[in-house]
């Protein structure tokens, strides 16, 4: 599972390493200072992550107040490999508070953004282009015909969606495929050993609609490297979660008890915590890759050792059992156990015989019928 080897995004024959590099901690402005990286100290870690072979790269024009997408066009065009990267990047957060259309997902500010990022990066064309959030009221239709024209126009290559309801996704797609418009590959969202409530609608949405999924936070923030405990005081530990704005107070009692299941299945394979997290999300039914950030080239050297090993099937399971979600109704009448009591326990339904032909009637109902007579 190198980071060498490529799987096909959604349906689609656009070929991406399993993990992404996320590069939301370039730059030092804007909403994400605090964790920033100058171009210096993120120089080593883009030029690590394309030496390993990796060709996925995510960012949007919100991080760092489009720093971000700056450092990145500059790293990229003094590595000369534009063509070998798969370069994505998102809209919808708003650039100018003064302007009530620099934000949202509506033509005028999606095709401002789409150029603004285009000209920030320094490129011709993005291979990915998504929309970042459901802003709640532009509607779809909108939001397709202007991923259709920017994708006619050669500004983007594919289209995707990111944190959006899963019957928006749905919708969005069957849309775009009913009236042949440029079709989304790409479903991009929180999903985590410690978050998994995406499996309930989200991944199957993905997997029925050619929407590769693209999991972002498959740390949970750092909270399953395991160097956070729950002290008496709360949350204590050296990282984003117990600095200011943090979200150390939102785990639960089950949460804390999956990271000791993590902990004993990481000391079994002889591996850190972080790896076997990664490792689980990054081949998890319906995911395409996982997007994994780095402070430093080493960090990044430690979350792409996660592809090194498999995850041996028994302690999955211990993994999957410490860390699943409770399916709430109506899904719960969805699951194996409860279909069961659905299905008369005296009729069996059997795959067709090879060489099986249905035979076609000319059925006519019996009101039709004598309507004929």
């Amino acid at each position: 599972m190198s980071l060498d080897q490529y799987y096909l995004l959604g349906r689609s024959g656009l070929r991406v390493s399993r993990l992404a590099l996320g590069t939301m901690n370039f730059g030092k402005d804007g909403f994400h200072a605090p964790y920033g990286r100058t171009e210096d100290e993120a120089r080593p870690i883009f030029r690590r992550y394309v030496e390993a072979g990796g060709n996925f790269v995510d960012t949007a024009d919100f991080y760092t107040a489009g720093a971000s997408e700056t450092i990145l066009g500059r790293l990229v065009a003094e590595a000369g490999n534009r063509e070998r990267l798969v370069l994505t990047s998102k809209f919808t957060n708003s650039v100018d508070p003064g302007d009530p259309n620099a934000g949202g997902n509506g033509r005028k500010h999606m095709i401002r953004a789409a150029e603004a990022s285009l000209r920030r990066l320094g490129t011709d064309y993005l291979d990915l282009y998504l929309l970042h959030t459901w802003d709640r009221i532009t509607p779809v239709e909108e939001v397709l015909r202007t991923f259709d024209d920017l994708t006619r126009a050669g500004k983007i290559r594919y289209a995707g969606l990111s944190d959006v309801p899963a019957w928006y996704a749905a919708r969005a797609q069957t849309l775009a495929e009913a009236h042949s418009l440029v079709p989304m590959v790409n479903l991009q969202l929180p999903y985590s050993l410690a978050e998994r409530t995406i499996e309930t609608e989200h991944v199957p949405a993905g997997q029925a609609l050619g929407l590769g999924v693209t999991a972002w936070s498959p740390l949970a923030s750092g909270f399953l490297t395991g160097k956070y405990r729950n002290s008496g005081q709360g949350l204590t530990g050296e990282g984003r979660l117990t600095g200011e704005g943090g979200a150390g107070s939102e785990w639960t009692d089950r949460q804390w008890e999956l990271l000791k299941t993590l902990e004993t299945v990481a000391d079994k394979l002889g591996v850190t915590m972080a790896q076997v997290a990664l490792n689980w999300v990054a081949t998890q039914p319906g995911i395409a890759a996982a997007i994994v950030g780095a402070s430093s080239a080493g960090q990044l050297d430690s979350s792409l050792a996660a592809l090194d090993f498999e995850l041996p099937a028994d302690l999955r399971a211990e993994l999957d059992a410490a860390s699943a979600v409770p399916p709430g109704k109506p899904y719960v009448m969805f699951t194996p156990q409860y279909q069961s009591w659905l299905v008369n326990p005296g009729t069996r339904t059997g795959d067709k015989p090879a060489g099986y032909h249905p035979v076609v009637r000319n059925w006519v109902p019996a009101q039709a019928q004598a309507v004929r007579r």
